[in-house]
C-alpha cells in the first residue's frame, strides 16, 4: 500500500536537531558484534528497516541480538568461524548493504544460506560481489541477471586473493575484507580511488589486524589494504554518531529555505562520507562545524546551517565516492542555486535502489527544474534562488532518497511537491517526517 504527500512551502528550520545513527556504522556493529567473542554494546543505533534486516539475519546464525528498554543494543557474540547455517532464507527487505556484506561475511564459512529482497532490492546486481568471493571459493547460484533470490555456499577453507577493485565500491571492500576474517594468511584490497573506511576503523577497533599504505597504480597512487585472517575479535562498547546521509537532507532544506539557521548534532564528519559538506560550501553554503570531537574512532561536530545564496558550480568526479548516496538531495540544491551546476561519473548511482540519475532528472524536470541527463552524470541549471513551480506526484520507485530529496524541494516550491510513495523512507530514516515537521514549527 502506497503513502503519498505533498510537501510545500512552510516556516523556516530553526533549533536543534538530531538525525538517527550511522546505517553503514549501525550494520557493521551488528556483524562484528556477531563475531566477537563476549558482549559488544551498542548506543545510537539507527532502528530502520534495513539494518533491522541486518539484526534479523545475525539472530538467524546463533548470535545473541537484543534491545533493552532504554536503546541499548546488546550483541552477544559467537566468535569468527562460529555462525550457524540459517534455518531458513534470510529477508534482507530492501536492504543492498546487508546483502553485499553478510555475502562476504559467509563467504568463509561453511554455511549455505539464501537471499531474498523486496522487489527493488531483488532487481540490484549482486555480480561485483559475487565474483570476487568466488574466487575464494564461495560458490553462488543466482537468479538470472546476477540477482536475488539467490543460493550461496561458503568455502571452508576459503583462499586469501589480492583483489583490485574495478569500480570504487565501498560495499565489494568490505564483503572481501570480511570473508578474510575466517580465512588463513592475508587477504588485500587494492582500492584506485578511496571510498569510505568504516570497516577499516571498525575491524581495527575491534582487534582484528590490518595494515593499509599505498602502492603505485597505473593512474597514481592505489590504496592497499591487507588483512590478516582467523582474527579473533573483541567486544566493544560503540556510541553511532549521526548519519551524515540523513543529515544531509536537513542540510540542504535549511541552505534552500530562506530564514533557516538550523543546528543538527553529532553528525559523523569521516573524510570519506563528508563531500557533500565541502561541495555544498564551495557552492557558497554557510555550513559551520561546533564542538568538532572524536567518537568511536569517527569525527564528530554539531552542525549550523543558515539560509545561502548558492551558486552553480562544476563538481569534481573524484569527490563522487565521499557522496554517492547524497547526490539525489544535492540535485535539489543545484535546481535552486545560480547558474549551472555540472555532474560526472556518476555511473554507480544507475545502480542504487533506483537508476537514481533517471530518477532524479525525470522527478526534478517535472516540479519545473531544467535538468539535463547524461550518461554519467545531470547538468542542472539553477533557478537563482527562485522557487521551483511544484507539482507532481512524482514517482520515486521505492527509493527512499528518491523520496525524501523530492521532499526537501517541496519546502523550495510555489504549489508543493507530491511525492507517489513515503512509505520506503522508513528503511533509514523512520522519523524524517516528524523531525522536518517539528524544524520548522
Amino acid at each position: 500500500m502506497t503513502t503519498p504527500h505533498r510537501f510545500s512551502r512552510q516556516n523556516p528550520l530553526t533549533g536543534r536537531i538530531r538525525v538517527p545513527g550511522d546505517k553503514s556504522i549501525s550494520h557493521r556493529s551488528l556483524m562484528l558484534g556477531a563475531l566477537a567473542v563476549g558482549e559488544t554494546t551498542v548506543t545510537g543505533l539507527l532502528e530502520g528497516e534495513d539494518v533491522l534486516a541486518t539484526a534479523a539475519a545475525m539472530r538467524a546464525m546463533g548470535a545473541g541480538v537484543e534491545r533493552d528498554e532504554g536503546g541499548t543494543w546488546r550483541i552477544h557474540g559467537v566468535g569468527v568461524g562460529g555462525l550457524l547455517q540459517p534455518e531458513r532464507a534470510l529477508d534482507m527487505g530492501n536492504s543492498g548493504t546487508s546483502t553485499r556484506l553478510l555475502m562476504g561475511l559467509l563467504a568463509s564459512h561453511p554455511v549455505t544460506a539464501a537471499f531474498t529482497g523486496d522487489a527493488s532490492l531483488s532487481g540490484r546486481p549482486m555480480g561485483r560481489v559475487i565474483e570476487p568471493l568466488s574466487r575464494m571459493g564461495a560458490s553462488f547460484e543466482p537468479s538470472p541477471g546476477g540477482t536475488l533470490p539467490l543460493m550461496m555456499r561458503g568455502a571452508h577453507p576459503a583462499v586469501p586473493i589480492s583483489y583490485r577493485l574495478p569500480v570504487a565500491s565501498a560495499q565489494v571492500k568490505s564483503a572481501v575484507l570480511l570473508a578474510g576474517l575466517n580465512t588463513a594468511g592475508i587477504t588485500t584490497v587494492i582500492e584506485p580511488v578511496p571510498t569510505r573506511d568504516h570497516s577499516e576503523r571498525m575491524l581495527a577497533g575491534f582487534g582484528a589486524k590490518l595494515e593499509i599504505g599505498e602502492d603505485d597504480g597505473a593512474n597514481g597512487k592505489e590504496r592497499v589494504i591487507r588483512l590478516h585472517g582467523e582474527a579473533e575479535l573483541k567486544p566493544q562498547t560503540i556510541e553511532v554518531p549521526g548519519d551524515p546521509s540523513s543529515a544531509a537532507f536537513f542540510i540542504v532544506a535549511a541552505l534552500v529555505t530562506e530564514g533557516s539557521d538550523l543546528v543538527i548534532e553529532n553528525v559523523g564528519l569521516n573524510p570519506t562520507r563528508a563531500g557533500l559538506v565541502e561541495v555544498l560550501r564551495q557552492m557558497g553554503g554557510s555550513i559551520e562545524e561546533m564542538d568538532p570531537r572524536e567518537v568511536g574512532g569517527e569525527p564528530v561536530a554539531d552542525l549550523r546551517v543558515r539560509h545561502s545564496a548558492l551558486s552553480g558550480i562544476e563538481v569534481d568526479p573524484a569527490i563522487a565516492p565521499s557522496m554517492i548516496d547524497e547526490f539525489p538531495v544535492f540535485f535539489v540544491a543545484a535546481a535552486l542555486a545560480n547558474g549551472r551546476t555540472t555532474t560526472s561519473g556518476l555511473d554507480e548511482l544507475r545502480v542504487k535502489e533506483s537508476d537514481r540519475l533517471s530518477a532524479m532528472a525525470t522527478a526534478l524536470t517535472a516540479i519545473g527544474a531544467r535538468v539535463e541527463e547524461r550518461g554519467d552524470g545531470l547538468v542542472i541549471d539553477g533557478t537563482g534562488g527562485e522557487p521551483l513551480a511544484g507539482g507532481g506526484p512524482v514517482t520515486t520507485h521505492l527509493d527512499h532518497r528518491i523520496a525524501m530529496s523530492m521532499a526537501i524541494a517541496g519546502l523550495a516550491s510555489r504549489n508543493g511537491v507530491e511525492v507517489d510513495d513515503t512509505a520506503p523512507i522508513a528503511t533509514s530514516f523512520p522519523n524524517f517526517m516528524a523531525l522536518l515537521e517539528g524544524a520548522m514549527r
